[in-house]
């Protein structure tokens, strides 16, 4: 399936853009599941600027997603029409600062973000080298592991909105909850300040490595997945409910959950992001019917069906 291509139409309307744009590109090439259609538009921008020049000026007829790494995203299978923005290069940078701070573009890997805390000194930051995805999204997220989360060591993050203004944000005005903050949806993350008291470089690299092997003893990270599927309810473990609703190794089309992590699905067969998304919802259905919770997505659902094809309950309604 591919899209009509507006790239011409949106250089014309923005002559002082400097970033990329692409049309039809294909996100299965930039996501951890490797399924899903294209984007319509995909759009690189240069740098903050360049971001903002092009949200104040594209129009609010223009639709707008924003993408990091890719490793916590289903992209549909009929791809996602308007403006998909990816942060790279020109958000890429990382600065040690005074008081044991570290700025951090948003475009940077979570474990490059732990990695640099570590070599300065900077504790409490460890904890990112679990999680395997990039700093704007673990804003978005308020992503976190092994007990610690984003908003145990953010001092304030920059974000553009959708009228291309730049906004400072402390702590609190980040409105962190589990796995969520209360920043408005299409504000999109461009920086983040983190602090943490002093610590011992090779001590906090001997963390990291206990954090590295639990994840690779206890999550199928060689797999094509996307990480933890579903958010813990509270009380709950989400994989103790997939467990006990007799579902480690079901399978749905290419797809199937995780025999060694059940919060898991992995795309192990040429799975359509279709059979992933029905895997998930099929496992919600289960798990509501054997314990009467209901598991909430912990990974973001991009863009379209293919024509005529459902998606969310309806895939087993």
């Amino acid at each position: 399936m591919t899209f009509p291509d507006i790239t011409a139409d949106l250089k014309a309307r923005l002559p002082e853009l400097r970033g990329r744009l692409t049309a039809n590109a294909l996100l299965a090439d930039v996501t951890w599941f490797r399924v899903g259609g294209p984007a319509q538009v995909l759009f690189s921008p240069a740098d903050e600027a360049d971001l903002a020049y092009f949200l104040k000026h594209v129009g609010r007829d223009t639709p707008i997603f924003v993408i990091g790494l890719g490793s916590n995203l289903l992209v549909r299978d009929g791809g996602v029409p308007g403006v998909v923005i990816r942060l790279a290069r020109g958000f890429g940078d990382i600065k040690v600062e005074p008081e044991n701070r570290l700025r951090v573009g948003a475009a940077v890997p979570d474990v490059k973000a732990a990695r640099a805390a570590a070599e300065a000194g900077i504790a409490g930051l460890a904890f990112y080298r679990g999680i395997p995805g990039s700093i704007g999204g673990a804003l978005r997220m308020n992503a976190g592991a092994h007990g610690r989360e984003t908003k145990d060591a953010l001092v304030e993050a920059r974000a553009v909105d959708r009228d291309g203004n730049i906004h400072v944000l402390s702590n609190k005005d980040m409105g962190f909850t589990y796995r969520h903050c209360s920043v408005p949806d299409d504000w999109i993350f461009t920086e983040a300040v983190y602090e943490g008291p002093p610590g011992d470089p090779d001590e906090i690299a001997k963390e990291m490595e206990h954090v590295a092997e639990y994840r690779e003893k206890n999550q199928p990270i060689k797999e094509r997945t996307g990480g933890s599927t579903f958010k813990n309810p509270p009380g709950h473990s989400a994989w103790k409910l997939v467990d006990a609703a007799g579902l480690r190794g079901h399978r749905v089309g290419g797809a199937k959950v995780s025999e060694m992590h059940c919060n898991f699905l992995i795309n192990d067969q040429k799975a359509s992001g279709e059979d992933i998304e029905r895997l998930g919802e099929t496992v919600r259905a289960r798990v509501k019917a054997t314990s009467g919770i209901s598991l909430d997505w912990e990974i973001i659902r991009l863009g379209e069906p293919l024509p005529g094809h459902a998606t969310g309950e309806k895939l087993v309604g």
